[in-house]
């Protein structure tokens, strides 16, 4: 996830393969050696494997609408298989598999669609949560709706309420999480953008008039400024809980270009896009307390109960986060992906971060990303 600042006047903000095709790899911009150099530290890889790893994610993004098509209503879900390098695709029919295979994905044969499990969390997302339930998602390799419990709060009356409850609106498979989500915005802490009152969050991603960033650092009509201190707009939208989004104006001698800050760690990354990445794939954050680091998508469209009420299809990763960081971009290569919502841990110990997608924000205030 990488945040987008301001830095003096401008705003930054299965079944046997049978005989399955081969991907021709998506050509993209050569990754600069700092990339190269987190990828290595946050997810434990050699610099080759780093290349040959995002080429692969860039080759099983490009294929994974196509696989979908083919598996049509038998589709099961989709993720990205760091050992093969290739994007699996879960089907309940084998009739599809030879069509899928033909984009260049592998197969799994499972008993639920996607429709299925989705349909499930649907339900379950009309339940009210407990504290103790962290979040839920659907889990296509698992083939489960996951339910995730506060480990400490397992054995509470109302928690095992609400899984038995979950249990009943579909498959569900319960984890236990660490700790319990929180957002990651800050108080005032000088040198940092952006502020709002006594908040300090990180901007997201520029698009044309503003820029992106997360709902729960600032209501509508909320006055935004930058790192000096220097008026820059103000929150034209906002919604949180339910979502976490929001959109800021930007006007005052500031402007916008499509870049996410590198902090020093990587080159300053253009945004060229916001192709969404595919559970599995590696994706990077620049925060504004704990700047750069990576990590890979956990799960997609995933409910989080915050203390402050449930938010819904969000995206769990394995990056870290800290407070602050909150609204800041995640970006896959050169694509946008989200703006930092919450997690738990730190970048010290280790953690997950969830990410308001970005797709579904431009969708919603009708916005265009601003592109290199």
């Amino acid at each position: 996830m990488s945040a987008l600042l301001l830095l003096g006047a401008w705003a930054a903000v299965g079944l046997a393969p049978a005989a399955a095709a081969t991907p021709t790899p998506v050509p993209g911009p050569q990754a600069s050696a700092g990339l190269l150099a987190a990828m290595q530290r946050d997810l434990g890889l050699t610099k080759s494997q780093a290349e040959a790893r995002l080429t692969a994610e860039k080759t099983a993004t490009a294929v994974e609408g196509k696989a979908r098509r083919a598996a049509g209503t038998s589709f099961g879900g989709s993720w990205f298989d760091a050992g093969s390098g290739k994007l699996t695709v879960a089907v309940t029919n084998g009739k599809h598999a030879d069509a899928v295979r033909a984009t260049g994905a592998s197969v799994r044969l499972v008993t639920h669609s996607a429709q299925r499990l989705e349909s499930a969390k649907k339900k379950i997302d009309k339940l009210s949560a407990p504290a103790g339930v962290s979040s839920w998602h659907v889990d296509p390799r698992a083939n489960r709706v996951v339910v995730n419990v506060i480990a400490s709060e397992r054995g509470d009356n109302d928690v095992e309420d609400f899984v038995a409850r979950a249990r009943r609106a579909g498959p569900v498979q319960v984890e236990e999480a660490t700790e319990a989500p929180e957002t990651y915005a800050a108080g005032t802490v000088g040198g940092d953008p952006y502020y709002t009152g006594n908040v300090r969050c990180s901007i997201g991603f520029s698009v044309y008039g503003g820029f992106v960033t997360a709902g729960h650092c600032g209501r509508p009509g909320a006055a935004v400024r930058g790192w000096d201190g220097s008026a820059i707009g103000a929150f034209q939208g906002s919604s949180f809980p339910d979502n976490d989004y929001a959109w800021v104006s930007v006007g005052n001698g500031w402007w916008t270009v499509p870049v996410v800050l590198g902090w020093g760690t990587v080159s300053d990354r253009l945004v060229r896009g916001s192709a969404e990445a595919p559970v599995g794939a590696s994706i990077c954050r620049s925060g504004s307390t704990s700047h750069w680091h990576c990590g890979s998508v956990l799960a997609k469209n995933e409910t989080v109960n915050y203390s402050q009420g449930a938010v819904h299809q969000m995206t769990k990763t394995s990056v870290c986060a800290e407070p602050g960081d909150s609204g800041g971009s995640f970006i896959s290569g050169d694509q946008a992906q989200g703006v930092t919502s919450g997690g738990w841990g730190n970048c010290s110990g280790g953690g997950e971060t969830w990410y308001q997608p970005i797709n579904e924000i431009l969708g919603r205030y009708g916005l265009t990303l601003h592109t290199a």
